[in-house]
């Protein structure tokens, strides 16, 4: 598959080279497992060569001679000869950068946490004496997204607001979906971009997976996802177990009650069969891998509070792969495959939701958009989009089928909202269906 989209963040990476010619530049690229940061930097960067150190898990001495090569290779200068500690790499190159200017790009910059902790303040030691006069563009960007947050937003770690860019990664948005479903299947169906969307929630290395495997409809999606030799059975653990380390098997068990539909704390509690706050509230504020929500305008911090898992892949994959894995154990794939299209219809239609959610916020449109429910549970409205400074609300009902939508529902739900809420007083109201028609 081919490149697509990021546009914004090419544009970003570039004028940050262009600044380090005058002023040293640090920047941050953060971003989940398989979001295409590495890809992301290497493309910015296509037009001249880079200094690349990928930070594998070897003692010091061993990376800092594939560094030295790096530097020999792209620089074609001598350096300072055999080196046993990164900070002598990093300084030699901070100080030739004053009158060379370069980029030097760290991968999996977490890591150097198991190589030698003091790499980070040994890095802020020399950056800080050498920056002023330095003309480095430095990029690190990491796989873990807990430590990378740690390392550079912990107030008690060296490099604490050291940078100068914080860049996160994003998934595809739909429209980029649509742009590579137009180019490797023209006959694409709605179907077919809910299921990618579905399936993948737009994260880059999945949709390349899928395509460079021509499974580009739902029904070739599903087979490459769920076979034998495929990687999507274990990317859930592969991912998570890292960030979660020994207490892994607790916190699988809460996304596994989440992605079941299990969304408030005392459900989940009761399939968990232990108290969770800690664990609900590193999972949100550390990890980074569930959010807590509740209605617009709800005026409680704590009351009327559902959790989810932002990310669809991994809503899929605990809702299905990790719910099943005593079934893909014994190699009965079929019977996993059934499974989810027997419940695809219900899955799909969150998902759905969601899409559409993020079709809204791509269109700039509106200053608010989120979801409404009552404390009872007898009214909710699937999206709630104002812009306040239009004087504008939209109420939306988000269905599958556009015939399964009902406008007087939807206006009943609205007018209770209304009611309490005391929200959009002199507004200008629409109401909407939206449907797979709509995609």
């Amino acid at each position: 598959m081919r490149f697509f989209d990021r546009a914004e963040e090419i544009a970003s990476l570039r004028e940050i080279r262009s600044m380090a010619k005058e002023n040293a530049q640090f920047t941050v690229v953060t971003g989940r497992r398989r979001i295409g940061k590495t890809a992301l930097v290497w493309k910015a960067y296509e037009d001249e060569p880079i200094l690349y150190f990928f930070v594998g898990r070897k003692a010091e001495g061993e990376l800092c001679e594939d560094y030295r090569l790096e530097i020999e290779n792209k620089l074609g200068v001598p350096t300072v000869g055999k080196a046993e500690r990164f900070a002598e790499i990093f300084e030699y190159l901070m100080k030739l950068s004053v009158e060379q200017p370069m980029t030097l790009f760290i991968d999996e910059f977490q890591e150097f946490f198991r190589v030698n902790k003091s790499v980070y303040s040994d890095m802020q030691r020399i950056w800080d004496m050498y920056s002023p006069k330095a003309r480095m563009n430095l990029i690190v960007c990491g796989s873990i997204y807990s430590m990378m947050t740690k390392i550079f937003k912990d107030k008690k770690e060296p490099l604490y607001n050291r940078q100068t860019r914080f860049m996160t990664v994003r998934p595809f948005a739909p429209a980029v979906l649509k742009e590579i479903l137009s180019e490797y299947n023209h006959g694409y169906t709605a179907e077919d971009l809910l299921a990618l969307y579905s399936f993948t929630g737009g994260v880059a290395k999945y949709v390349q997976l899928l395509v460079d495997a021509g499974a580009t409809t739902k029904a070739k999606m599903l087979h490459q996802i769920i076979k034998a030799d495929s990687i999507f059975l274990g990317e859930g653990k592969a991912i998570l177990i890292e960030e979660f380390g020994k207490d892994y098997g607790v916190y699988f068990s809460i996304l596994s009650a989440i992605a079941r539909g299990k969304t408030s704390r005392s459900e989940i509690e009761s399939i968990v069969g232990r108290e969770i706050g800690g664990y609900l509230t590193k999972l949100e504020k550390e990890y980074e891998v569930i959010t807590k929500k509740q209605p617009l305008f709800e005026k409680s911090s704590t009351k009327n509070v559902r959790y989810t898992i932002e990310d669809n892949f991994f809503t899929f994959w605990f809702r299905f792969i990790y719910k099943y894995s005593y079934m893909l154990e014994i190699e009965n794939y079929e019977s996993v495959k059934t499974i989810v299209n027997r419940d695809y219809e219900t899955f799909s239609g969150l998902m759905l939701e969601r899409y559409f959610k993020r079709v809204l916020i791509g269109e700039h449109r509106y200053t608010r958009i989120g979801s409404w429910w009552d404390r009872k549970g007898e009214n909710e409205i699937d999206l709630v989009a104002e812009n306040e400074l239009e004087g504008e609300a939209a109420f939306f009902e988000v269905k599958r089928k556009a015939g399964n939508i009902d406008r007087e529902v939807l206006e009943e739900k609205a007018a209770v909202f209304l009611r309490a809420t005391g929200e959009f007083n002199g507004y200008s109201i629409i109401y909407k269906g939206l449907s797979m028609e709509d995609m």
